[in-house]
């Protein structure tokens, strides 16, 4: 057959499918690579969906959602950054990750650069390389806690940036942007003349640190004391895959500055047409109804780090305490001996427990790997009871959390 495009035959293996794979293909794995929420669906959201095919309504809906459902994430966004949103900037997509691919479609030119965290999830390159753009990385050291740096930044900045990618809480590190660096970087992409595209999955899920989005100073008054007056430069990208348990009905939502109305409706008929219609009025009963999942299942991954930390603890293996998302970064470089993807496949078949390597990251995650906390407790107190001890005291630069120091 003819060849593929070179920038498919060239696209690397995704390291987390790579060992989650395995680790299903081996009986009685226990699987702490992927974040899959485990509760039940909520009632009211399945039935939902089901009145939906009920009713027969399976056709078409406008290209960027029912209104309603753009309404109802609208006013979720707006609420939780104390700013109006009008419905007609929340456009519907299949999952975050049609829409970061929707938003970088929007924005990338062949030969655009796209700045992106290191470590930060796999499919933002992927997705910027689909689209024959340019992802730099720019790094999250340990040393800085894994937070971004201006300075750092903005010395990758180079006439061909067109976006910075943001993502707090992060996959995979579980850190969260204070309030101060998100108003800094808002600033620096003012300044520099950059789109922000915000990734923000898992903003339902924060441990005694707010959620704060780029919404909330994105605007003529950003950095001051004035109040900011709707957005300019910021997308954002929201799922309820995580917030709700959704993962297979693949549903979330771009929130975009005002009057890209029409070329959104235009880019979002080419690669999805419509989200399907039960997806959406399923999401419509997870925005508007009861809020109990929500709640206990920030409640059960609270535990489950804490209940992890423990385990760590007692092993020395350091870690950073997560304060957002439903992950546990941890360091196992007294183990891995410069291969962390290798180490990894042998932990699976030798202790039949399945971690996402940090290199499935990026290179800043050599020696470190991404504990998924959404499962159950008992498995996971199982698992990480199987990693290697730690030999000896912790050196003074290994990093616990950062409230901690």
């Amino acid at each position: 057959m003819p060849e593929l495009s070179p920038h498919i035959r060239n696209a690397s293996a995704n390291q987390i499918r790579e060992i989650t794979q395995s680790a299903w293909a081996q009986p009685n794995s226990i699987v702490l690579s992927i974040g899959e929420p485990g509760f039940p669906t909520p009632p009211h959201i399945l039935e939902a969906a089901a009145a939906t095919l009920g009713r027969d309504e399976t056709g078409y809906t406008p290209n960027a959602g029912i209104m309603p459902l753009r309404a109802a994430f609208a006013e979720r966004a707006g609420r939780q950054n104390s700013v109006q949103i009008a419905p007609g900037r929340a456009f519907v997509t299949s999952g975050a990750q049609q829409g970061l691919h929707l938003a970088m479609s929007m924005l990338l030119d062949a030969g655009d650069e796209i700045l992106i965290p290191n470590p930060g999830y796999p499919t933002f390159a992927m997705t910027a390389r689909l689209l024959h753009a340019a992802p730099v990385e720019y790094p999250l050291y340990p040393e800085h806690d894994f937070q971004p740096r201006i300075e750092d930044i903005e010395a990758l900045i180079t006439p061909r940036t067109r976006v910075l990618l943001l993502n707090s809480p992060s996959n995979p590190l579980g850190a969260v942007f204070s309030a101060d660096l998100v108003a800094d970087l808002v600033q620096l992409a003012r300044r520099r003349d950059l789109w922000i595209i915000s990734d923000e999955c898992y903003e339902a899920f924060t441990y005694d640190v707010p959620h704060v989005s780029p919404l909330a100073y994105d605007g003529a008054g950003a950095g001051s004391d004035e109040p900011a007056d709707g957005g300019e430069r910021v997308i954002v990208s929201v799922t309820l895959s995580k917030t709700y348990g959704l993962t297979g009905l693949r549903i979330g939502a771009l929130i975009t500055p005002a009057g890209l109305e029409t070329q959104m409706s235009t880019v979002m008929e080419s690669i999805v047409s419509c989200v399907a219609s039960p997806s959406q009025y399923a999401a419509l009963a997870a925005l508007t109804g009861p809020q109990d999942y929500v709640s206990e299942a920030a409640e059960h991954y609270r535990a489950n780090r804490d209940a992890a930390a423990a385990v760590l603890d007692a092993k020395g293996i350091p870690y950073l305490k997560a304060q957002g998302a439903f992950y546990l970064w941890a360091d196992v470089s007294h183990a891995s001996e410069g291969d962390v993807r290798a180490w990894a496949r042998k932990f699976l078949a030798g202790q039949g427990v399945a971690v996402a390597p940090g290199t499935a990251f990026g290179s800043i995650g050599e020696g470190w790997i991404r504990i998924a906390l959404c499962g159950s407790r008992e498995e996971l107190v199982t698992g990480l009871g199987r990693l290697p001890d730690r030999a000896g005291p912790a050196a003074p630069s290994d990093l616990i959390a950062p409230s901690a120091r």
